[in-house]
């Protein structure tokens, strides 16, 4: 089977989906996005911390410099627009004895040169007023009030569902494995036969190195970065306001304590370099040297209330920056686009959708579709609210997930959204069904069962995260 597109779209993490929307509101083109897994942000767009960096870390003069602090600036008004759940809570780099000052100074320089706003050196004494649940041996702190914290795949979800209303095109479990020049362009070799392409962009995540070996004379290497973390039930008071950083190492920017934008509090990573770019496997290892670090900020640390873990693989290239813009002609890529990738990426997308229109020649999109708005989550209602909610539609009566109160309304429309979801994951990250304590125990055979008949498939054929990963067996 061959399929033609304009332009072809390597990846459908947070980088892929934000050029997807700038293309498909920007360019009278045709998009297609090609993606190895099932669903949007199955890679490390999903298994991150979710904060949305502020710019004081990375090096003066880097691309990841200059596109973090230009994201940090345009996430607010993306995530209004694009009804995302973000809150800039503002973060802290705390040192724990002398010894670390010098680093927090540099890190206020740093910053300070990337024109991150608001910097301040904290000493201990209104360091222990700002946040009493942190370690009385903290000696001062680097303040960064620009900082935020995101849904990371709820913000991929949005930007996926806006491009596909403007005409892109997603096509899943599709695995490019090569790229070959033509007279018109790009072939993209996969499995399920070619795709044919105007011009191509990579930003196939821990796989774009091979990819981008393939193109060009400049070799670049990736090393697969593994970060686990833990996750705590939604305390009745948060032990901090704040994202809460130990001081970096040359393995990144440390374990930290922070809450999530949905309540709960989120520990981790740790750092390991490992040989498979897709073992996303949790450690018992990893996971207690994340509580042992996590206890030197938050002594009264205690995993009762552990929900789940998780891990994150992100693509660190060996030289420390990102690789950003035209790898050969009519191709462009995003290779390691480790932390702050996240946070960088509104700004790479607006820049390289640019670039690319500009160098194509692409004509301008006559009619852009507004982001189809996001009603307010069922457990956020008033008591008045949710009455009025079941009277519009009685599956809103119907709870399916008592730990985080969502209905069957709420998973119907997951399900249904331009791109939605196909696995109970992809249901469980859209709306939080399965999200709470009991993770699915209680709602996740409901959940199956709506799917089925959302989806038009037999039971047998649902799974919890696609491939053969099936939630049932067979029938008696």
């Amino acid at each position: 089977m061959q399929t033609y597109t304009d332009i072809l779209i390597i990846g459908a993490g947070v980088v892929g989906c934000a050029l997807a929307r700038e293309l498909s509101l920007r360019c009278a083109a045709d998009v297609l996005v090609a993606e190895r897994a099932c669903d949007v942000a199955e890679g490390a767009s999903k298994a991150n911390s979710g904060i949305v960096h502020a710019g004081f870390d990375a090096k003066p003069g880097t691309e990841k410099a200059r596109l973090n602090v230009m994201g940090a600036r345009m996430y607010p008004a993306v995530c209004a627009e694009l009804g995302v759940p973000y809150k800039q809570i503002g973060a802290l780099v705390v040192a724990f004895d002398e010894a670390d000052r010098s680093t927090i100074e540099k890190l206020l320089e740093q910053g300070e040169a990337n024109g991150v706003p608001g910097l301040r050196i904290v000493e201990h004494d209104e360091l222990m007023k700002m946040e009493p649940n942190l370690n009385p041996a903290a000696v001062c702190a680097l303040e960064a009030p620009t900082s935020g914290i995101v849904s990371p795949y709820e913000l991929v979800y949005a930007l996926a569902d806006h491009a596909a209303l403007n005409g892109a095109e997603f096509l899943f479990d599709t695995e490019v494995q090569g790229l070959i020049p033509t007279a018109e362009g790009w072939r993209a070799v996969t499995a399920d036969g070619d795709i044919l392409c105007r011009c191509v962009v990579n930003c196939a995540g821990i796989g774009s190195a091979v990819l981008h070996n393939q193109v060009s004379d400049r070799k670049v290497e990736l090393v697969a970065r593994r970060g686990q973390y833990d996750v705590l039930d939604h305390p009745e008071q948060p032990p901090f306001t704040r994202t809460m950083f130990q001081c970096p190492t040359k393995m990144g920017k440390g374990v930290l304590v922070s809450p999530t934008v949905h309540g709960n509090v989120l520990l981790g990573p740790t750092a390991e370099d490992i040989p498979d770019g897709r073992d996303v496997s949790t450690t018992a290892e990893g996971l207690a040297n994340v509580a042992e670090k996590v206890k030197l900020t938050w002594p009264g640390m205690s995993l009762r209330t552990a929900v789940t873990n998780f891990s994150g693989i992100r693509a660190h290239e060996v030289n420390g920056d990102f690789i950003v813009g035209k790898a050969a002609p009519h191709c462009w890529e995003a290779v390691g686009f480790e932390s702050p990738g996240l946070t960088s990426s509104p700004a790479l997308a607006a820049e390289m959708a640019q670039e690319i229109i500009a160098s194509e020649g692409f004509g301008p999109k006559e009619k852009i579709v507004p982001p189809q708005p996001k009603g307010k989550p069922f457990n956020e209602m008033t008591p008045e609210e949710q009455a009025e909610a079941v009277a519009r539609d009685p599956m809103n009566g119907q709870l399916i997930c008592r730990c985080e109160v969502v209905t069957e309304a709420e998973i119907r429309a997951a399900i249904r959204r331009p791109v939605g979801a196909r696995t109970v994951d992809g249901v469980k990250r859209r709306c939080r069904a399965g999200m709470g304590r009991c993770q699915g125990g209680f709602c996740a055979p409901r959940v199956v069962e709506i799917l089925a008949e959302e989806l038009g498939l037999p039971m047998t054929a649902i799974t919890k995260g696609g491939g053969e990963s099936r939630m049932l067996v067979g029938e008696i």
